[in-house]
């Protein structure tokens, strides 16, 4: 009865993110208490369940993703993503748009949601390919595609790194192990957009000229600038996780260590990353930290992933506290799918409503009180269930998404060149990273 009754309710958040167009906040609040009622968990359980998955969940996230989101805001505004798309490519070769806009958009897309990174760096992809004499069809699918491995393996992009809170996770051993998972996949990926580019030719016709570039990237910041917002929180993140890893969390309670352990917690990161990521503009206006200003564009857009988020947890502790962990485990205890059962069932969640957040949201909650029966005790068993869910969240992107969207309407792709070339891409990204996950968990987990 508790697996029907899971399947319900993942069909219900389906229904009406898909098909009814309903916001995931609400499709994930309905499931939730779908699934309390209909299980019969007693009323003051469902009160406690819904207040302390809210409370909980965002408690330990909701100030990172609020952080994360105000310096990708920054990093925009400030033309400092241009400036990183600069140095890349002068690095790489002028002539190497593919590995340039594949690269950049891997990097852009750690603080800045994947469709606005691909909006913000989508002219100078069109440029730069149309100097280059390339089609767009390949240097496109390799930007989104280096935005989006980003978007589903690395925090603190809000997916993965709400995934990794529900799991409590360590989130700098998921943002290493990421980045470890994620350029493999990302010259996969490259490989993919160069082969497809020779094949299929569309014509760049960029919307910005010469002129216009050069104009964006002299108002730009520098390139220590615009890298270290991004570089600083990442390097005192993973600092602090290999260290604990290493030490062990007692040893870092004395001394400089306590120092490090303090500035290297997601939040204080973030905050770090915040605070240089204000250096950015080259004038500073009080206007850009009102609530109509760049702040409040932020925090807006934080508000609806927080929201999402929240509603993931009420759910997660809802399946908890209902005691559907046995169930579940008795019933894949015989399938042995190991850390495949959290990438197929994240796959399945993405496919059918579209959002990598959403499905990365709820296959965490999903799996949270299945990780003990299953098996999953250990740090390092954690991560690779948050990186198998990630790995899920890529397959596929297609006409439910609204990345699908805004690759296809910004690239002059239609939708059969769309599906032919990205949703094959999106297909790629995730079997490549789910391949390497499960073939390294053979050998660590």
């Amino acid at each position: 009865m508790a697996i029907l009754l899971l399947f319900l309710s993942i069909g219900i958040i389906i229904w009406l993110t898909a098909k009814l167009n309903i916001h995931p906040f609400l499709a994930l609040l309905a499931a939730a208490f779908f699934y309390a009622l209909c299980s019969g968990l007693p009323f003051e359980s469902i009160v406690d369940s819904v207040n302390g998955g809210f409370g909980k969940t965002l408690g330990k996230i909701g100030l990172v993703i609020i952080l994360g989101v105000i310096m990708g805001t920054f990093l925009e505004k400030s033309g400092a993503a241009y400036k990183l798309s600069e140095v890349i490519l002068r690095v790489i070769g002028k002539n190497r748009v593919h590995e340039a806009m594949g690269l950049t958009g891997f990097i852009v897309s750690i603080p800045v949601f994947s469709d606005s990174g691909f909006i913000i760096l989508c002219p100078l992809n069109k440029s730069l390919t149309k100097r280059a004499g390339l089609s767009l069809a390949g240097t496109a699918v390799a930007l989104k595609l280096g935005l989006f491995i980003s978007h589903i393996l690395i925090p603190p992009t809000p997916g993965p790194i709400a995934a990794a809170g529900i799991l409590k996770a360590d989130v700098g051993l998921v943002m290493l192990a990421g980045l470890l998972v994620g350029i493999p996949t990302l010259v996969v990926a490259i490989i993919y957009s160069k082969y497809i580019g020779k094949r299929t030719y569309i014509d760049p016709n960029p919307d910005v000229t010469e002129a216009e570039v050069k104009e964006k990237l002299k108002n730009a910041p520098s390139s220590f600038k615009s890298f270290l917002p991004i570089l600083v929180p990442i390097v005192l993140i993973l600092i602090k996780s290999v260290l604990d890893f290493q030490l062990g969390k007692e040893a870092m309670t004395e001394g400089f260590l306590y120092f490090i352990s303090f500035i290297g917690t997601p939040t204080i990161a973030l905050l770090i990353g915040m605070l240089l990521s204000f250096m950015l503009p080259k004038k500073i206006d009080a206007k850009m930290f009102s609530g109509s200003g760049w702040i409040g564009k932020s925090l807006g857009e934080a508000s609806n992933i927080l929201l999402i988020t929240g509603a993931g947890g009420i759910f997660g502790t809802v399946l908890q506290n209902s005691g559907m962990a046995d169930s579940v485990t008795n019933l894949v205890s015989g399938l042995n799918l190991g850390i495949l059962l959290p990438f197929l069932l994240c796959a399945v969640i993405k496919t059918a409503q579209g959002s990598s957040t959403v499905a990365l949201i709820t296959t965490a909650s999903i799996m949270a009180p299945l990780l003990g029966t299953l098996g999953f005790d250990t740090e390092i068993q954690k991560v690779f269930v948050v990186l198998a869910i990630g790995a899920g969240a890529a397959v596929v992107s297609h006409a439910n998404d609204s990345g699908f969207w805004v690759v296809t309407s910004m690239s002059n792709f239609d939708t059969k060149t769309g599906y032919k070339l990205y949703t094959r891409g999106t297909l790629v990204v995730g079997l490549t990273s789910g391949l390497i996950i499960w073939g390294a968990s053979l050998f660590i987990c």
